[in-house]
């Protein structure tokens, strides 16, 4: 190896344990080493910005708009209700269920899908005597599966096109993957409703359990006329009367005092909502003038009012939170929210809420007023997954939402006959919902990702940094002289193996990334068809089951579902398995045979 090799090799083995840990947010991160390259003169200037113009990652970003538009008409909402109010059968359900959003994760972004639905199907499991656990890990799964059918189900689909794109060579058609998809999602699907669902444990939701807990952490504070400290700021009560505890929000003449902070004041006739330690409650009790209702009487709907509202957040791979504490990040004037619990791997963390660090996956129960969905529906920091309603009010926007999908539809036709390129078909589309009112700036710019565009843009310099030291060369030599005693079938398996590794313990966009120089140099080396060695990257890196951060999905159902790490291991591991076996084998008699 050479010197350039070696630097470039130990900065990635740093980014992947930077990745694995959480140092930082993982955009950030993976744009850090994009600067190191650049500045060291491993990669040029126009190859640090390559990513950032690619036509994978440009379609990426409109796919993003166009999703969020027909999304937000609440169609998939309103047709899952639909299916399961009309079965009490808990495979039936599933089936009904699983089946249409498999095949939808083909066409829309996977991610939007289970953070509506999440919601919905823990509610209809909990109403029907079921527990939620059994239903929301097979829709991560599923949605994940489904989005290998096409080009656009998934974004590391879309980036492996565009890399592919960059290199000069045929990309993928729209449905190139299909003939893997399919297969793979059926199967996982006949796995989900058999030997899966065995495997699925029966938890309580996130939710639920600190409902069942609220006795023990759970108090409200009446400030009574005679209280002595009357006047005195929230920091000035915290050295005495309020110490230890975390206050939630404050009740005033029926309505939120908003933002509570350090300097707002604590007068008569105040209603402290706050959690804490029940030595704590107890020696705030003492005080003269301090009323305390406690969890045994307390429940989470008695702290609700007119203006506020329950909330359950799961904390995303890219959040600002993300190895802070509450205080630290200031949450309730940020937010204008107060945090009643964190729930991290199927337990309430008990010490004190203000102090606790957030990782990636913690779900928080929140009080916030009646605006905080409507403002952080598309925050980058949480996913929202918390109780809503059926949309009715959706109703007289369902047209609109029917045309936007009848408009994707025709533009993917377009694709497929080659009409227009997907780049092409996604900028006329988006135009088209602009023009016609479907979606409003300010509405793209939520929808839009833009920690994943910052991630995919910058993983494209790392790749390249890659096979310019020699890297993916030296790598793809040694992955041809172990895998030649085993034919291509083993090249393939290896392949796999490794990209599935990466994708479980980093993003799977970066381990696309990582993937593709090596998988492209071995396939010149070996002499053998390049495709079949890029779609193995591609659905490798997109079948993420054994862990809860490998991917955004899998995140989301983490904490309403109650899981423990260990669940997605026990369930994954075996889906993992059978992934493999079909896609190898798939992939070898299509482009090997």
């Amino acid at each position: 190896m050479t010197g350039e090799m070696i630097f470039v090799a130990v900065i990635i083995v740093l980014m992947l344990i930077g990745l694995s840990f959480e140092v930082i947010r993982a955009d950030f991160l993976i744009f850090l080493v994009l600067v190191i390259f650049l500045i060291t003169g491993v990669i040029s200037s126009s190859q640090a910005l390559s990513g950032f113009s690619n036509e994978g990652m440009l379609t990426v970003l409109l796919l993003f708009i166009v999703a969020g538009a027909i999304q937000k008409h609440g169609i998939i909402e309103l047709a899952v209700y639909k299916l399961l109010g009309k079965s009490r059968s808990v495979k039936s359900s599933m089936l009904k269920v699983l089946l249409p959003v498999g095949l939808s994760s083909g066409f829309l972004n996977n991610t939007p899908i289970v953070v509506a639905l999440t919601p919905i199907i823990r509610d209809w499991a909990i109403d029907n005597g079921y527990s939620p656990s059994k239903f929301l890990i097979p829709l991560s799964y599923i949605t994940i599966l489904g989005g290998t059918i096409t080009m656009i189900g998934t974004s590391t689909i879309l980036v492996v096109h565009g890399l592919l794109i960059s290199e000069n060579l045929d990309g993928f058609s729209f449905f190139t993957l299909a003939v893997v998809g399919v297969p793979i999602t059926m199967a996982g699907l006949l796995y989900l409703l058999t030997i899966g669902y065995k495997l699925l444990p029966e938890h309580l939701g996130a939710k639920d359990q600190i409902s069942t807990e609220t006795k023990e952490f759970l108090a409200e504070a009446i400030i009574e006329e005679n209280f002595e400290y009357e006047g005195q700021t929230v920091t000035e009560l915290g050295q005495n009367v309020l110490d230890g505890i975390y206050i939630i929000e404050i009740i005033r003449n029926k309505s939120r005092v908003y933002p509570v902070t350090g300097h707002t004041k604590v007068i008569s006739g105040d209603h402290i909502i706050f959690s804490g330690s029940l030595n704590t409650i107890g020696k705030i009790q003492k005080f003269k003038g301090v009323t305390i209702k406690t969890g045994t009487e307390l429940t989470l709907d008695d702290v609700v009012n007119e203006g506020s509202t329950l909330i359950e957040t799961v904390v995303s791979h890219n959040s600002s939170l993300l190895n802070k504490s509450l205080k630290q990040t200031d949450f309730k004037a940020r937010y204008n929210a107060g945090v009643i619990a964190i729930h991290r791997n199927n337990q309430r963390i008990k010490s004190r809420v203000g102090d606790i660090v957030l990782k990636t996956g913690d779900t928080l129960l929140l009080l916030a007023d009646n605006e905080f969905i409507n403002r952080n529906k598309y925050s980058a920091d949480f996913y929202l997954v918390t109780d809503v309603a059926p949309p009715e009010n959706l109703n007289q926007d369902m047209r609109k939402g029917w045309v936007g999908l009848i408009a994707l539809i025709s533009m993917i036709l377009a694709v497929t006959i080659g009409f227009v390129t997907m780049l092409e078909a996604m900028l006329i589309l988006v135009v088209l919902l602009i023009a016609f009112k479907f979606i409003t700036p300010i509405e793209i710019k939520k929808f839009i990702q833009f920690d994943v565009i910052l991630l995919i843009a910058s993983a494209f310099a790392v790749g390249a940094a890659m096979t310019e030291s020699g890297l993916a060369q030296y790598i793809a030599g040694g992955l041809v002289s172990l895998a030649t005693p085993l034919g291509i079938l083993g090249v393939v398996v290896i392949i796999y193996i490794v990209t599935n590794i990466f994708t479980e313990i980093i993003t799977n966009s970066a381990a696309a990334v990582l993937m593709f120089p090596i998988a492209l140099e071995v396939s010149e080396v070996m002499g053998i068809n390049y495709m079949g060695l890029i779609v193995t990257v591609a659905v490798a890196a997109s079948a993420s089951f054994m862990t809860p951060i490998g991917y955004q999905t899998n995140l989301i159902v983490y904490g309403p579902g109650g899981y423990k790490f260990s669940d997605y291991i026990k369930v994954g591991a075996p889906l993992s398995l059978l992934t493999m076996t079909i896609a190898s084998s798939v992939i070898y008699f299509v482009w090997f045979v």
